[in-house]
């Protein structure tokens, strides 16, 4: 069963991968680009769904979007 969760978590992080490399230039689009406001949502998905694969096996990329000078609270000694 672990393994069946496994490989579906890769499929959808290689979905989503090639997805936003768009290898079709265009061709396999969900939502047209070219629709105000609504047309990126499709591309934003996909990078949503990539981060969270890759946060699935340890590696947090929302780290790159933190400021430099964030401090991360004091942990709680209980």
């Amino acid at each position: 069963m672990r393994l069946l969760k496994e490989m579906l978590v890769l499929a959808v992080g290689a979905v989503a991968l090639i997805y936003l490399l768009n290898p079709t230039a265009g061709f396999l689009e969900f939502i047209p680009d070219n629709l105000p406001f609504i047309g990126n949502l499709d591309e934003a998905g996909a990078t949503a769904l990539l981060l969270a694969v890759l946060g699935y096996y340890g590696i947090d990329m929302t780290r790159l979007f933190g400021s430099r000078g964030a401090k991360q609270p004091p942990a709680q000694d209980s």
